[in-house]
Parts: structure tokens; sequence; C-alpha cells
């Protein structure tokens, strides 16, 4: 099995910054891509993140700029620093890891959740 722990949510006005880490442990052979998505409320998932193996990275429109996301590949960690933070910033944020597992099957798993607050 494996399993990811999210970190480093909470509350900050805007205008401030905040740091997601996610680590992923178990049976892994290799992890692909890792990525972040995050869901308000009462509106669907979406991508706000995306970090290849190699460390080619892609972002949503409405965070560039102003996200930077990176990996410890050592660790099997991904970051998400997040400044200038906005109101509508305001999520569940969830980490996703895409890759195979030490049985050589494809895995994909995704992370507890973790909630951001921002304040106006």
């Amino acid at each position: 099995q494996v399993q990811l722990v999210e970190s480093g949510g909470g509350l900050v006005q805007a205008g401030g910054s905040l740091r997601l880490s996610c680590a992923a442990s178990g049976s892994i052979f290799r992890i692909n891509a890792m990525g972040w998505y995050r869901q308000a409320p009462g509106k669907q998932r979406e991508l706000v993140a995306t970090i290849t193996s190699g460390g080619r990275t892609n972002y949503a429109d409405s965070v560039k700029g102003r996200f930077t996301i990176s990996r410890d590949n050592a660790k099997n960690t991904v970051y998400l620093q997040m400044n200038s933070l906005k109101p509508e910033d305001t999520a569940v944020y969830y980490c996703n890891i895409e890759g195979w597992g030490s049985s050589l099957r494809y895995l994909e798993v995704w992370g507890q959740g973790t909630l951001v607050t921002v304040s106006s």
C-alpha cells in the first residue's frame, strides 16, 4: 500500500503565504507525476499544479506567478509554495501521485486533503 501524508494548510490573510507538503510512503517503485488539486465548497475539484519526475511543471492559469510546485525525489515528497494568496484560493487541497508500485503495478493515490482558508 501507498500512503500520502499532507501538511501545511491553515488560515492566512489575503496576501500571505503558505507551504504545503505531501510525503508518499509505502510500496513504491517509481513516482512519475506529482500534483496538487483543490476543491472549493460547491465546486468541482480542479488542477492546481503538477510536476513530472524530470521537473517539468504545469500550472492552472489562476495560480501562475503566485504558486510554485517542487519535489524531492529522494524523499518522495512534493511541495506547493503559495504566495500572494487570495480569498478565492480557499479550498481543500489534495495531493496526487501517479507511478508504479513495488509490484510494478500502476498506481494513482490521493491524499486526505488539507484545508487552506484565506481571509479578506
